[in-house]
């Protein structure tokens, strides 16, 4: 998992700030010290150079880190600009958020598919707030005066506690609160740093006092799915809830905060038909469908840029 993904999910560091402006500082420089290597030739469904904040007429350049999601969201906002003649520059997979930040602040990036809550505890570390509205209203006072976020999406790539269809038809589980007269019963699984990050939270927020606590890391998916644990730390997007037809519960007291999906943009560099392209996107994207088109990326082996070609035929947006 990438530098972005994990931090997402992580408590941050006042330290990253100070790489943000490092970063933002080599992206202010000559091309030589550009990691995204400057006035590049546009990609091949591209056209034009790479923006350099003007959108009338200007490219879009949209980036993207470097884990198959936030390709796949790239993509994604690319067609989805390109079908409202809009010219883009497409440069994915640069790396992680220290790098992508700065990158966009200069002006070498117009567009990045973000994550409204990891994006304002890297900028905010001490911020509180969890729901969307509330990280929104944080994020819109807390950036710098060059960028934006655009409209959010429901689409929430976030820790949930998921279990099992056959649990959750067995027990009537349909949010976290469920959980309370069966916690006492069940395994839950996570990994590591879960049960020192969130046994003390869960209990108090939702009266849970699980069995055992099973640090299953990257194979709690398929720990539920074999019986070993009956509750699992899995994130909302990830395929495999597809896959082994797993239930997210609920959060109705928001343990785990807000993930939109989210655009974060240059303001220079995007007009009119640029921000109602991607506000239309947001409009139609939501967490089931992502995690579809995620099954497709990940376990299907599918081209990302033909996943999203075809969700955006599906949904139309704009």
């Amino acid at each position: 998992m990438s530098t972005i993904k994990r931090s997402r999910h992580a408590v941050l560091l006042g330290t990253l700030a100070a790489l943000a402006l490092g970063a933002t500082a080599c992206g202010s420089s000559a091309d030589s010290s550009n990691p995204l290597g400057g006035g590049s030739s546009a990609s091949a469904s591209g056209a034009g150079s790479a923006a350099t904040g003007g959108s009338s007429g200007g490219t879009v350049v949209v980036g993207s880190a470097n884990f198959p999601e936030n390709v796949l969201l790239g993509s994604i906002y690319s067609q989805a600009l390109k079908a409202k003649g809009v010219k883009v520059e497409e440069k994915f997979n640069i790396g992680s958020r220290e790098v992508l930040y700065g990158q966009l602040q200069s002006g070498n990036l117009t567009v990045l598919p973000e994550y409204n809550g990891a994006l304002l505890a890297y900028l905010d570390a001490k911020n509180t707030a969890v729901t969307t509205q509330d990280v929104n209203a944080a994020l819109t006072t807390t950036l710098p005066a060059a960028l934006g976020i655009l409209d959010s999406s429901p689409a929430e790539d976030k820790d949930s506690l998921s279990v099992t269809q056959e649990t959750a038809d067995k027990y009537n589980l349909k949010s976290i609160a469920d959980l309370t007269a069966k916690a006492g019963e069940f395994t839950i699984g996570g990994p590591p740093e879960f049960k020192t990050r969130r046994e003390q939270q869960l209990k108090d927020v939702y009266g849970l006092t699980f069995k055992e606590w099973k640090p299953t890391a990257d194979t709690t998916a398929n720990a539920l799915k074999d019986g070993s644990i009956q509750v699992g730390n899995v994130f909302t997007t990830d395929p495999k809830i597809v896959q082994y037809k797993l239930v997210p519960l609920s959060d109705p007291k928001n343990v785990f905060g807000a993930q939109n999906v989210t655009p974060l943009v240059n303001k220079a560099g995007v007009d009119a038909t640029a921000t109602a392209a991607l506000n239309a996107v947001s409009a139609k994207l939501d967490t089931a469908g992502l995690t579809g088109l995620m099954k497709r990326v990940s376990v299907d082996k599918e081209d990302p840029s033909a996943v999203a070609k075809d969700w955006l035929k599906a949904n139309g947006p704009g």
